[in-house]
């Protein structure tokens, strides 16, 4: 009798036991076919194929994942957003997994709500919008090109202060503490629909093609004006 209750117990627990081992089993086997070519069966690594992954945390993974920067077509190529390969159980699995690599950060979870919009808009003119442009719409520096920040979420943006991926800077909280990333995603969140009233937006690409959208309007004005000018000039001597 003890032992068929025994049976019966083991057997009810064996499936939840599976159930647990099942996504760290699952990230394993991602992480096997997509990333150990360049980062290493253990992560640490492959040289200029990839970087060390112990100790990035989950918060690395979650970035570049959720934003289809990774798994890149080849090594070495820019990351840039794509489409995710993977299924939201899957993300999470292989987020695990590598964060299981070594401790690490885990994932962020900004408050915009908490920032300031002016705030922001000051410290992202003084840190971001020399590649990203003032208006979040991104640009080209040497050597890559700055992505525009529509589609990055709040949790996207705060990763990206943090990690600097490729070419970008990385920022400590020293440098921007935690409340400060908070005033920047509320800017950019910001920057995504901003208020147009008494002005065109011209598909809000900056202040430099506003610039010439305003000079080249000034420009014919100016010359319509003198034709006319010149016209009535013109007439009045006749």
């Amino acid at each position: 009798m003890r032992r068929a209750l025994a049976g019966v117990v083991l057997a009810a627990a064996l499936p939840s036991v599976a159930a647990a081992q099942a996504p760290a089993d699952v990230g394993s086997r991602l992480y096997a076919v997509h990333c150990a070519e360049c980062h290493g069966s253990r992560g640490f690594g492959q040289g200029h194929r990839g970087p060390n992954l112990a100790g990035v945390g989950e918060r690395a993974a979650d970035f570049y994942l959720r934003t289809g920067y990774m798994p890149l077509g080849k090594p070495g190529e820019e990351p840039t957003r794509n489409a995710v390969v993977f299924t939201e159980q899957e993300l999470q699995a292989l987020i695990r997994y590598v964060g299981s690599l070594g401790p690490g950060p885990s994932i962020p979870t900004p408050h915009p709500a908490r920032g300031s919009v002016s705030e922001g808009q000051r410290l992202f003119t003084s840190n971001c919008a020399g590649c990203h442009q003032i208006v979040a719409e991104g640009g080209f520096v040497t050597g890559a090109r700055v992505p525009p920040l529509e589609s990055a979420t709040p949790v996207q943006i705060a990763e990206a202060v943090r990690l600097g991926p490729y070419v970008m800077p990385e920022f400590d909280e020293r440098q921007l503490s935690n409340a400060e990333v908070d005033s920047i995603v509320a800017y950019v969140e910001y920057a995504k629909n901003p208020d147009d009233r008494g002005g065109w937006s011209l598909g809000h690409l900056g202040p430099i093609p506003e610039g010439v959208v305003s000079w080249l309007v000034g420009a014919a004005a100016l010359v319509a004006t003198c034709m006319l000018i010149g016209q009535r000039l013109k007439s009045t001597s006749e």
